[in-house]
């Protein structure tokens, strides 16, 4: 793929993520506990030529369900056909993403997430002075977990500049 650098394109909002998922059904009942909310759409369809070719496969046939939160959508989609490999997403992965999940108190939420079952990949961690910047993120929080299919997911109650956009 060749970019330039001085082409801009102005894509500044985000619509929704997209998580390929091997069971729609457990993974509507996972992000369901997660989040709190029921899918706005829920063991809907996609099919045919056009739209599979548009994902660069030669044929689709998938379902799907939406949860839309605050500022973004997610979309879980079980592709039926072709059915894909499992991937095996990792932090130091090229390739693979997150979904992070900003909270007020991470602590709070850590615990009971992990009394109720939830697996995470190690404690919750506090950013120190000499780890990151800029400076005003210090004292930032992160835990991290997976989905049922492995999928990277973040807890953060950010600070400075990793706040975001208010």
């Amino acid at each position: 793929m060749s970019t330039t650098a001085d082409a801009t394109f102005g894509l500044d909002t985000a619509a929704h993520v997209g998580i390929a998922v091997s069971d729609l059904d457990r993974s509507v009942a996972f992000y369901r506990a997660l989040t709190g909310t029921d899918p706005a759409v829920n063991d809907e369809n996609m099919h045919g030529a056009g739209f599979a070719h548009s994902q660069g496969l030669s044929r689709s046939k998938l379902r799907y369900a939406t949860f839309h939160l605050r500022n973004l959508g997610i979309d879980l989609i079980q592709f039926e056909d072709p059915v894909g490999e499992r991937s095996q997403p990792a932090a130091n992965r090229p390739g693979s993403m997150h979904l992070c999940f900003q909270v007020d108190d991470l602590r709070s939420v850590y615990e009971r997430m992990r009394d109720a079952g939830y697996g995470f990949l190690g404690e919750p961690y506090t950013f120190a002075a000499d780890e990151v910047t800029p400076p005003d993120a210090v004292g930032t929080e992160v835990a991290y977990f997976n989905d049922p299919d492995g999928t990277n997911l973040e807890l953060i109650a950010p600070k400075g500049g990793f706040a975001g956009p208010q």
